[in-house]
């Protein structure tokens, strides 16, 4: 007689590790933490990127000694520029934040003097559409000045820098020109004024005048 066995097969589950998940609400809980760690990590290496890159940026314009725009060296110890136009205000901020030179208040005592004896802002006409109206205009600001050394002798004898800028109209955009226009006017004073520094920033105190 040929006994056959039988296999016995365990009905009970395997036990699983307490910090398992099997699907539900816990694995997305588990993967957003992840995708969230993820995504920090990812932030914080492209802040470390940037701050190489400013890092070696700013090695490299010490390096070539480059001077930022508004920066100089001025040969004055002191300077004295009268008080007025938004063109002087703007210049003595200049002076202030991007150079050694101190401003002072009084005309007497300043080493350098600065005054302006003009300042104006043009429109021409450049050209005409065919039906006889105005296409294109051009914006000059113009700017004369003089540095002394308040005693009758000139550090930069009276000159006149002339700025350009082409502007093209239409007459359906009226405002929209109107507002380019004083944005242009604006940009010009800016480049006046770094105009000015590098002039005064070539005077050679041993020969004034010249």
């Amino acid at each position: 007689m040929v006994s056959i066995g039988t296999a016995k097969c365990s009905s009970s589950p395997r036990s699983l590790p307490s910090n398992a998940f099997i699907g539900g609400r816990g694995s997305s809980v588990r993967s957003g933490n992840l995708d969230s760690r993820l995504r920090g990590y990812d932030g914080l290496s492209r802040r470390l990127q940037a701050l190489i890159l400013v890092t070696l940026a700013v090695i490299l314009t010490a390096g070539c000694g480059f001077k930022m725009r508004g920066q100089a060296s001025l040969p004055f110890e002191t300077l004295y520029i009268p008080p007025g136009s938004s063109l002087a205000v703007e210049l003595k901020r200049n002076i202030a934040a991007g150079t050694r030179t101190r401003l002072v208040d009084r005309q007497g005592d300043a080493q350098a003097v600065l005054g302006f004896n003009l300042e104006t802002r043009e429109k021409e006409i450049l050209s005409f559409n065919t039906q006889g109206r105005v296409r294109e205009y051009q914006l000059r600001y113009r700017v004369g000045f003089r540095v002394s050394d308040g005693k009758g002798r000139d550090y930069i004898p009276a000159n006149e820098i002339v700025l350009t800028r082409d502007v093209s109209f239409n007459d359906a955009q009226v405002l929209a020109k109107e507002s380019e226009e004083a944005l242009l006017y604006r940009d010009m004073q800016s480049d006046m004024v770094q105009q000015i520094l590098r002039q005064l920033a070539a005077v050679r105190l041993s020969s004034p005048g010249q």
